[in-house]
């Protein structure tokens, strides 16, 4: 996961693209300016078509558009930190089952607490595999006894279906070794901890926002900016292709960002970073363990 500095030099701003959304915008940006270049030279060169507009039209429905896309992205940024803050409940969940799993069941065998710690680990990367659609079996195999990653990957929850194996071999650990109920409820909370992070991503990815609304939002900022050189021609003549650069930029821009975050699982550059979000688990748990094996899976 890369770490930005939080006071990012002028040179960073104005020409780093790690991260930006340009790579995503440039090309309607460009289109845009090179409308507003052919708009300027028609309004200079052919005298008897002038294709110059008042500010009126660009001032309503500029505002219009402020009012449509702040909306939009603060509701796209809430997701985007619901996800952020449920993902780190799983870290945290995940580190205080294990501890307790070492803490709670000191005569079990190591190989028994090394599997459900391991068990744990496969849960955030079915996790992650899940919310993604995708296909979890390479990163189950190394942290699943053969049986148990045969029962998950039958069923079409593989997350849900870990989290029910868990909880019998966490219970079978603990009545084997006459654990208090006490302390077999206080595992079995993180277990709960685990099922609502698993609920509360899947109420964010099963709810997106209404297409209609996003349709619209997508043809206002495309109109907008197509008849921003238009409207400025007459005020700002050959400066139009600049301003409109820019103004182009923040309006793609604001509505391409919308679109990547609302979306936080998704593996676009301002998504999640759930690789290393089940990197983090796996490195925390197998130090707790002490298996050696930090290395074993990328």
């Amino acid at each position: 996961m890369t770490v930005h500095s939080r006071t990012p030099s002028v040179r960073s701003i104005l020409f780093t693209l790690n991260g930006s959304i340009i790579p995503v915008i440039w090309r309607r940006v460009l289109y845009t300016v090179l409308l507003s270049v052919a708009v300027v030279w028609a309004d200079f060169h052919l005298f008897t078509l002038k294709v110059g507009l008042n500010a009126a039209p660009l001032t309503l429905m500029g505002l219009t558009l402020a009012i449509f896309l702040g909306f939009r992205n603060t509701v796209a940024y809430q997701r985007w930190w619901d996800a952020r803050t449920l993902w780190g409940e799983l870290i945290v969940a995940s580190r205080n089952a294990a501890r307790q799993t070492l803490a709670f069941l000191p005569d079990a065998s190591q190989a028994t607490r090394r599997e459900l710690v391991h068990s744990l680990i496969a849960f955030a990367y079915a996790m992650r595999h899940h919310l993604r659609a995708k296909d979890p079996t390479a990163d189950l195999t190394p942290w699943l006894p053969p049986q148990m990653l045969a029962a998950v990957m039958a069923s079409p929850n593989r997350p849900s279906a870990l989290l029910a194996h868990m909880g019998v071999a966490f219970a079978t650990a603990a009545r084997a070794q006459d654990t208090s109920p006490i302390l077999l409820a206080s595992i079995d909370k993180e277990l709960g901890g685990l099922s609502h992070v698993l609920g509360g991503c899947e109420r964010i990815q099963g709810t997106p926002l209404p297409y209609a609304y996003l349709l619209l939002l997508h043809r206002t900022v495309h109109i907008y900016c197509f008849l921003l050189p238009f409207c400025l021609v007459g005020l700002v003549g050959w400066f139009t292709p600049l301003l409109v650069g820019v103004l182009a930029y923040t309006f793609f821009g604001l509505d391409a960002l919308g679109d990547q975050i609302e979306d936080p699982f998704d593996i676009l550059p301002n998504d999640l970073p759930l690789d290393a979000y089940c990197l983090t688990v796996k490195n925390d748990l197998v130090a707790l363990v002490g298996d050696g094996s930090a290395d074993a899976v990328a």
